[in-house]
Formats: structure tokens, sequence, C-alpha cells
């Protein structure tokens, strides 16, 4: 093969199945931006900041299951994408970032751009970072990127100074000492543990009376295998917030999600269990876990090092989700009582119509929570939902109701900001037949959710289905930092937390999209009616009451003098949020 390292770079890559690349340019990457026009085979897709691109790289390895790829220049580019990148890392996600880097004999010379790009990554990228200082390392530095991206579900980088992305290509190493020789081909895994340890965790959990289940995203395939086990044991499943379309909404036994932004009916079912059962969760809030001591515990992880950190079990299993649970089920015993399994089911019931009386409580203008509520019987199938960081997390937590066939993420082990509208244009380029919903505040739109509509006024019209609908709370407040101030024993301070008005819904017709604005509470299901039958991409802007709290499942006394102290010291707001309060209370 003639060309440049840039050139065999892109064609590996996509030997490797790669389809597309996010990033944005600059002179430390012309070499690799050169390459993209000579080739048919690989996609770039021009982002509006390293940041978010490296965000639709962790998005499209969350809603497709393979690599996603990002790039950036030299310096700032690369500083820029780090953010995204951790959010790739804390969940989990296999992406490759390439990064330009200044010319080999500048370095060591303070020169303009001159980032030690090693050290920057090697948190970040801890399991494989590495400089090609030679076009005979091209080939085992990309193959080792990904493989190593996939196999440790991780992060990697591959840095590439200028001068090296312009040399004559070497597509094969010489055979002689000192060359590495690596190749592409497919790894095949061993599904299930042993049969003396899984009859160790059936034993487990066949004597168990109150055996609550644990999901999170590592199950995301065992959907199935989960209600089976579940039916068998007489068990209810809680889900993480990143496993929250492990399973439908509507199965029966699951209470819905779990931890601050989790349901009633998760907490009380953790807290009198007397069995739990965790498969692929790495879930961090041990408190809303049952109390150490209070149950026997089984986990199942395909990373052996995730096993007993949250809750001390006795029989870890170490492999694939599906397989596991498929090798368990026939050893495992069907429990004739169903007297803890209905109870879980009475409490769900109970818990849905708590989450409605909420959100038709009236508020001013509208009951943050309504538009949440009004969107979950609405969602078409197949849809998918991304959600950003902030109160619009707990209503996405707790009021969408999602069935099968449904996909959604969000920043969990991060929760950075600014997630939900990149995540959704990556979704939306890797499943463009699918309608897509972001979800977010109006801080993270304000950070940098307003600039990716740029990127999906630029594309939409290449999609087969243009549903793409960005809901934006207008409550003029970083609503969840306000209450987490308020739960702490201070009130708001307005000069961190109040933001400057912005017409989001005037700023998406600029564009070219379909903006809609609702003040009225009785408007917001039209609203998602007229976004839903629009051909084009909508933003649907709620205005919305920063006074209604998210209320978490559990509030320890401490806690609640502390916001009440808080709620004294402020001004006419402190008595909204009281009243607000005492309804959302009274309701549930």
């Amino acid at each position: 093969m003639q060309g440049t390292v840039s050139d065999f770079i892109l064609t590996r890559l996509a030997q490797w199945g790669i389809r597309r690349v996010y990033g944005y340019p600059g002179d430390g990457i012309n070499g690799l931006i050169g390459a993209f026009g000579r080739t048919d085979e690989l996609e770039f897709i021009q982002a509006r900041h390293e940041e978010t691109a490296a965000f639709m790289a962790c998005a499209h390895a969350k809603f497709t299951g393979q690599v996603g790829v990002c790039m950036a220049t030299s310096g700032p580019g690369a500083i820029h994408l780090l953010n995204g990148l951790y959010d790739a890392k804390l969940d989990h996600q296999p992406v490759v970032a390439i990064v330009g880097q200044q010319a080999r004999s500048a370095l060591g010379g303070d020169y303009q751009q001159e980032v030690d790009l090693a050290s920057l990554f090697k948190d970040v990228a801890h399991d494989f970072v590495q400089v090609a200082a030679s076009p005979v390392q091209a080939r085992h530095l990309v193959d080792r990127a990904i493989r190593i991206a996939l196999e440790r579900r991780a992060v990697t980088c591959l840095i590439v100074p200028n001068d090296v992305q312009d040399l004559p290509a070497v597509p094969a190493p010489p055979r002689e000492h000192g060359t590495v020789h690596s190749g592409i081909g497919v790894t095949s895994h061993a599904g299930a543990p042993a049969q003396t340890a899984l009859q160790n965790a059936a034993d487990i959990l066949n004597k168990g009376e109150r055996v609550a289940i644990l999901a999170g995203a590592g199950a995301a395939a065992a959907g199935d295998e989960l209600l089976q086990v579940a039916d068998l044991l007489g068990a209810g499943i809680a889900k993480a917030l990143l496993g929250k379309t492990v399973l439908p909404d509507d199965a029966a036994g699951v209470t819905g999600s779990i931890g601050m932004l989790g349901t009633q009916p998760s907490w009380r079912m953790m807290n009198e269990c007397d069995t739990l059962l965790m498969v692929g969760t790495a879930f961090p809030y041990s408190e809303f876990l049952p109390a150490e001591g209070q149950a026997r515990a089984v986990q199942i992880d395909r990373d052996g090092r995730m096993i007993s950190l949250r809750y001390p079990v006795e029989q870890g299993l170490v492999g694939d989700s599906k397989a596991t649970l498929q090798a368990l089920l026939p050893l495992l015993r069907r429990k004739e009582s169903r007297h803890w399994r209905e109870k879980i089911e009475k409490d769900v019931a109970r818990w849905w119509q708590t989450v409605e009386t909420r959100a038709m409580l009236a508020a001013r203008p509208m009951n943050p929570q309504r538009p949440f509520w009004e969107l979950s019987s609405r969602l078409p199938d197949r849809s998918i939902i991304t959600c950003d960081s902030g109160s619009a997390a707990v209503w996405y937590a707790q009021h969408l109701r999602v069935r099968k066939g449904m996909d959604a993420s969000l920043s969990g082990g991060l929760a950075s900001m600014g997630s939900a509208v990149p995540y959704a244009v990556a979704a939306k380029l890797a499943h463009p037949d699918r309608p897509v919903f972001a979800l977010a505040g109006d801080g993270a739109m304000q950070m940098n959710g307003l600039n990716e509509l740029i990127t999906i006024a630029h594309r939409w019209k290449d999609w087969a289905d243009p549903t793409l609908i960005v809901m934006v709370l207008n409550n003029g407040d970083l609503n969840m930092v306000t209450w987490e101030q308020r739960m702490a024993g201070d009130p708001r301070f307005k000069d961190s937390q109040c933001l400057p008005a912005f017409p989001y819904a005037e700023f998406a017709r600029l564009l070219g999209l379909e903006g809609i604005r609702v003040d009225d509470p009785d408007e917001a299901g039209p609203a998602w009616d007229r976004a839903l039958a629009a051909r084009r991409p909508v933003l649907l802007e709620m205005v919305t009451d920063p006074e209604v709290p998210p209320i978490p499942p559990h509030v320890p006394i401490k806690q609640v003098q502390s916001y009440l102290k808080a709620l004294r010291q402020e001004d006419a707001s402190g008595g909204a949020a009281l009243r607000a309060t005492i309804k959302q209370w009274w309701a549930g």
C-alpha cells in the first residue's frame, strides 16, 4: 500500500470496522485530516468542540457496542478532549483518542502548543497511551489501542507527531529483531465461571427468602435471563441509572432506579431484603444498598476487580452476564412463597400512582415533572433517550417508563453536564432511522448544548427519520446544585446559581429547526405531540418552576434540618420551595 502514515492509520481503523471519527481539526493533525480526503471508508464528524467530540465517541460506544474514536489536534485540542474521555473511562466504554503532537525535532524545546501528552493522558488512558515515533509502529499501535479498549472497556490514546503523520507508510514491519507483528483477528472469551462457583452462588440465592436484584449497564444483553431469575426466586429488580433500559419498567418485579435519583420501592426493597444479587453494575452509593451484614450477596461482573467493591459478597462470578445467568438458571429452585414478590409489585403500583400525582401538582408556571410524565406515554418504539446531569436526571430516572427495545444513557460515573445533546447527535448518526430524545436543563444547554444544535441543523437532512427532539427545562437556575446547597444548610447563592435568560426556542428557529416554547402545563402533552409530528428536529423549551424539589427516596433527619435552616434564610423563594416540598411529600 502506498501513502502516508496517516493514510495507513485511517485504513487500519476501517479494517477494524470503524466507520466514523468524531473530532475537530487543527494543524497538529493536518496529515490525518488530509488523509480523510483520500478515503471513502471513514467519515469525519466535525463537532463544535473537542469535548463534545469525545462525548460523541463515548455515546457511539454506548449505543452501538463498537469502539468510539475521537481525534484532536495537539496542545489545546488534546486538552479539550479530557472531560469527554473521563466520561468514557468512568462508564467503562471503549474509546480510542487519536491526538496530534508537535514535530519530534521540536519536542523538549518549549515549543508552541508543546504539551507532555503522554503524561496528560496517563490517567484517563492508563491502560494504553503511546507515541508513534516511527512509521513501523503504526500498525501495532492502532491494533493495540483498539484491542485494549475493547478488552478492558477503557479509553486508550495514540499520540502522532505531525511530522510522523506525513512519512511514507510501512504497512508491514520487517521480519527482524525489535519489531512487533500484530493482527486484527477475533477474540473469543470464556463466558461463564466454573460449575463449583455457580453452585455456590445458587445455594446462597436458593436459601434467601427476600431476594433483591440490582442490574446495571453490564447486564444490557441479559434482560430475559434476569426476568427468569427474578421469577424463580420471587425477587424484585432495581436498576442502576446506567442500566435503565436493561429491563422495561412494565416488567413484573421491576422497581425502577436506585439511589439518590431512585424510587421508594427500590429503597424499601434494599432495606428489607436478606439476599442480594448484583449483575453488571458499579453502582457507587453503598448507603442505598442493604446494611453490611444484612444480606448474603452474589455478584456477577466481567471484571474481577469490581467484585466486592460496593458490597461484601460471598460468591463473585467473573463472566459475561448473559452466559453466567444462563448457566446459573438450571441450578435455581422456584420459591413457592410469593409474598415478597407480591409485596414488591404492590409497592411499585403505588409508586407509579405517586409519580403521576406529583407530576400533576400545580407550580409556577409549570411543574418540571410534568414534561417527563407526558413524554413517557408518548415515547415511540425503539426510542433512544439521552439525559443530562442535574435535576433533569432525577425526573428522567423517576418518571420515564421505558419499554423493551428502547435505549437510553447519560454521563453516569462522571455525571458531567453538557453530555445530552452530543450524546443525541452520536445516537442519531449511528441510528438515523430511530427517534432520539435529548433531555437537558438550561445550564447544560448554555454550557455546550446550544453549540451542538448547530451540528444537528447541519446534518439532519441526511437522516432517514428526522425525529430528534431536544427538550430543555428553562427554570433560570442551576437547579440540582441549588438543592444540594440547601440540603447542606446554605441558602441559594444567586451569583452562582441564577442563569442569564436565553430564548432557546427562538435560537432553534434561527438555525432552521422547529422551536416550541411552553409555559402552560396543560400544553405540555400537546407540545410533545406537535414535536413528534414535525418533519425536522425540534427544540422543546419547557418553562418550569425552580422551586419544585427533586425528592430522594430517603432523606436523613440531619439533612431535613439543614434544608429547613437554608430555606429560612432565603427570601420568597424559600417559602415557595417549602410549600412545594410539602406538596410533593404529601403526594408521596
